[in-house]
C-alpha cells in the first residue's frame, strides 16, 4: 500500500505528546508523493501546516539555480550495514541497555570499516556525534 494512505494512521498513531496546535502552530513537511487532496487533508485534519513540495517543482538554492538531491540513501545503507551484525538482526539481549551498547559498538565498527570511505563523501573531519558514545 502506498504511503499516501495511510498518512492519517501514521499521524494518529504518534505516541510522542504534542503540544496543542492552537496554542503553538505545527509544520509537517512532505515530499512530492504527498502532492494530493489526501496527502493535504489528513495533514490538516491533525491541526499541522502542512508543507508539501509540488510535482514537477525543482529545488532551487537562493540564487535560483538548482540543487543537487539530498542523498536520501544514507539511512537505508547504514541499516543495511547494521544488519550484518546478527545479534543486532535477531536482538538476542533482552536488557534494553546491553541492545543499545551493541548497538553503539555496531555503530563504531560500521564507521571504522567505512572511514576510508570519507574522501568519496568530502567528510573534511567527522561528522559531530561519529563515534560518539554519549
Amino acid at each position: 500500500m502506498h504511503d499516501t494512505k495511510l498518512l492519517a494512521a501514521t499521524i494518529e498513531a504518534i505516541v510522542v505528546e504534542r503540544p496543542d496546535p492552537a496554542q503553538s502552530p505545527q509544520h509537517l513537511c512532505l515530499d512530492k508523493a504527498y502532492d494530493n487532496p489526501t496527502g493535504q487533508a489528513a495533514a490538516e485534519a491533525a491541526g499541522y501546516i502542512p508543507h508539501i513540495r509540488r510535482i514537477g517543482e525543482e529545488k532551487l538554492d537562493t540564487n535560483g539555480n538548482k540543487r543537487h538531491p539530498a542523498r536520501r540513501w544514507v539511512v537505508e545503507r547504514t541499516l543495511a550495514w547494521l544488519q550484518k551484525c546478527r545479534a543486532i538482526l535477531i536482538r538476542y539481549d533482552k536488557n534494553p541497555a546491553n541492545y543499545r551498547g551493541l548497538i553503539q559498538l555496531a555503530c563504531a565498527r560500521c564507521g571504522r570499516l567505512h572511514w576510508p570511505r570519507r574522501g568519496r563523501l568530502k567528510w573534511p573531519h567527522p561528522p559531530s556525534g561519529f563515534l560518539s558514545f554519549g
